[in-house]
């Protein structure tokens, strides 16, 4: 189940990456020069958060 857990948080993430990148592009009015690094760092952010939100849930707890 975790697993699974995981893959839909991965492809969640991958789209809202994608979705942020658009609408900072729009903001600006042009796009990035660099538009798959910045792609890059906002879905390792989103996904090692979403990821360690889901150990903390899932993990059971020590004493």
């Amino acid at each position: 189940m975790e697993m699974i857990a995981f893959t839909v948080v991965g492809i969640l993430a991958y789209l809202a990456a994608d979705r942020l990148l658009e609408w900072f592009e729009v903001r600006r009015g042009s796009r990035f020069e660099h538009r798959t690094l910045i792609f890059f760092v906002l879905l390792l952010v989103l996904a090692l958060g979403a990821f360690q939100l889901i150990n903390l849930l899932v993990a059971p707890s020590t004493p």
